[in-house]
């Protein structure tokens, strides 16, 4: 038997804390770890539990939902953490991208899509759907995406552009047809040559640049 992902979910809201914990209940594979009311208590339960996958809301007492993002990769930079709001994309968004978080869902997503999302996050892989994705890419600078781009060897675009349709360090080795821990260097000189910090920010540079288009599957 496959191992259950264990989830933490955050949220300051009772009813919506409960509520996420509900539709996890029952779900093949996922199992609900924990869940913390405020920053604080996201980041000693993450460092308790050592959960998989972490849903995280933005809008939290004590400490912010980017501050505790922050804590927590300072401590496992493993984790998967999606970002579980109801507001729009603006600046705590962007923010939490670039601290780390993998994953964004609004609170009005269905069960199939949260499930989704827990998934493919547990298997290293990104997960924004394209219309968020449009959204975030709208908010950023424009800077020189294309140029930097440019400065990647064939073999890094090639990595870059599997990265930013989803694929896991692994699904890329596969496709390419390389080692696992080569992919894994490809990716850290990505994210030097591109300045970010993290798969997604490197995702949405593709994206701006036009290594990838949001329709490639």
């Amino acid at each position: 038997m496959d191992e259950l992902i264990r989830v933490l979910v955050v949220d300051d809201h009772f009813v919506v804390r409960k509520g996420v914990c509900a539709l996890l209940a029952d779900a093949e594979g996922i199992a609900v770890a924990g869940e913390a009311a405020d920053g604080r208590e996201a980041v000693a339960q993450a460092a308790l539990l050592r959960p998989q996958v972490i849903l995280m809301d933005l809008k939290l007492p004590e400490l912010s939902g980017v501050e505790a993002i922050r804590a927590i990769l300072a401590d496992q930079p493993e984790v998967g953490i999606i970002v579980l709001t109801g507001c729009g994309v603006e600046a705590e968004v962007l923010a939490a991208v670039e601290a780390g978080a993998v994953g964004y869902l609004t609170k009005t997503a269905e069960r199939e899509q949260l499930l989704t999302a827990i998934r493919r996050v547990a298997a290293g892989e990104p997960y924004i759907p394209a219309g968020l994705t449009r959204q975030l890419l709208g908010h950023l600078h424009s800077g020189s995406a294309g140029a930097v781009a440019e400065s990647l060897t064939e073999r890094e675009a090639e990595v870059l552009r599997l990265l930013a349709r989803g694929r896991s360090n692994q699904k890329i080795a596969e496709e390419l047809g390389i080692a696992e821990i080569t992919v894994r260097t490809h990716v850290s000189h990505v994210l030097g040559k591109l300045g970010v910090n993290n798969r997604v920010e490197a995702a949405l540079h593709a994206l701006r640049s036009g290594l990838v288009s949001l329709e490639e599957p």
